[in-house]
């Protein structure tokens, strides 16, 4: 458990972080965590669905979940005043869900249309697709949401089964930010969570081998969505700060080299960037443009050219001392909220067994120097990549 006390802020955020996600699963229950998280909300052993939307309504709160590979998380943001509401009402979700087999019924359907949803964006079907290749035959490589065929198959039973086995103390871990003192924060959580499983822990992880290959995806669509990759650090790799460094470089900002080249000099994409993601045994270094057919092929080979490039001739000081400055300040403001600061304690907490103080993670940063960007490079960005487009085949 983890809290956080801000003084002046006029709410309070409180999450729960269930360490256990989309790879985590069987592989015939491929979706069942992204399942569960969506029956969380229909009810408890003493609320009704609506019951908790409007009890949170009428607060003016905010009341959400999401899952991830790696983890689950369910969090709620009041004003502190209400802040026992708060976690009284994650524990009741948490502890006691009704897990009704008529819910299970109707939450299928919704699920089934978020699929559909997803599937119209072109830009998400090249990510997943992606994600599957670069991860093949491994369960990093799903979808958290799951698939239509899997999600049809999962019964009430294997939703409730997958509750009991995951949701239990020790693979919990809650996290709360706010003006309140810790004892107070505390003494709320001991007694909403008082009726929480014991037992649990974390599920055994192997690690991925296999790297499939890309693909060519013909799709009637405006624009060619291209997403190019290979595999990077996992989150507690000490380089991971100087790979922060690079894709900043690279593509993740106004200033990079993929925005100022094939946007902003050439006209070439509107969304065009990189990105790096990491788990505990593994990550990822990706580029994404959408553009229309007509550029796609020039659009890949300048995505190809800068990435030869920043392996060649590395970055320069200037762009070493602009990434480090906006890692460090977009980091320091980002944490300007009680939920940005909760959910940056719960994730550290049920990712790495540890919260890692602003002021270190600041530092780490700024102690990137030229040999670090030199060494990551060379370690990460010269393994040759993947790539997967989605839109009309030449």
């Amino acid at each position: 458990m983890a809290t956080e006390r801000v003084p002046g802020a006029l709410s309070v955020a409180t999450g729960v972080w269930v360490g256990v996600g989309s790879r985590d699963e069987p592989d015939h229950l491929s979706g069942v965590s992204h399942f569960l998280e969506h029956l969380l909300f229909k009810g408890t052993d003493t609320r009704t669905a609506q019951e908790l939307a409007r009890g949170v309504d009428r607060l003016g709160g905010d009341f959400n979940a999401f899952t991830s590979k790696e983890y689950t998380a369910y969090y709620c943001r009041l004003p502190a005043r209400h802040s026992a509401f708060c976690i009284e009402l994650l524990g009741d979700v948490l502890c006691r869900p009704a897990l009704r087999d008529d819910d299970v019924q109707s939450e299928r359907a919704v699920i089934l249309e978020e699929l559909a949803m997803d599937d119209e964006s072109p830009d998400d079907v090249a990510h997943r697709r992606f994600a599957a290749a670069l991860f093949a035959d491994h369960s990093l490589g799903r979808d958290p949401a799951g698939d239509r065929e899997h999600v049809q198959a999962i019964t009430a039973d294997d939703v409730r089964a997958f509750f009991e086995q995951h949701y239990r103390a020790d693979g919990m871990v809650v996290a709360a930010a706010g003006p309140l003192t810790h004892d107070e924060m505390l003494a709320g959580i001991e007694q909403a969570f008082a009726g929480v499983r014991l037992g649990g822990g974390r599920p055994a992880r192997i690690a991925p081998t296999t790297v499939g290959a890309g693909e060519a995806i013909d799709d009637d669509t405006e624009q060619v969505h291209i997403v190019i990759g290979s595999r990077a650090l996992a989150r507690r790799d000490p380089r991971r700060e100087a790979l922060d460094v690079v894709n900043h470089v690279f593509g993740g900002g106004l200033s990079s080299r993929l925005f100022e080249e094939i946007r902003e000099r050439r006209g070439l994409a509107y969304a065009v960037y990189s990105g790096v993601s990491a788990f505990a045994d593994a990550g990822v270094f990706q580029m994404y443009a959408g553009t229309q057919p007509e550029h796609a092929d020039e659009v890949q080979g300048l995505l190809h050219a800068e990435l030869d490039k920043l392996v060649a001739d590395g970055v320069t000081d200037e762009e070493l001392d602009i990434a480090v400055g906006y890692l460090t300040g977009a980091f320091e403001l980002g944490l300007e909220d009680t939920g940005a600061r909760m959910a940056r304690s719960g994730g550290l907490l049920i990712t790495t067994g540890e919260v890692r103080p602003i002021d270190e993670q600041v530092a780490r940063w700024a102690a990137v120097d030229q040999d670090a960007v030199r060494a990551v490079i060379a370690d990460v960005l010269t393994a040759d990549p993947i790539t997967v487009t989605v839109g009309p085949l030449a």
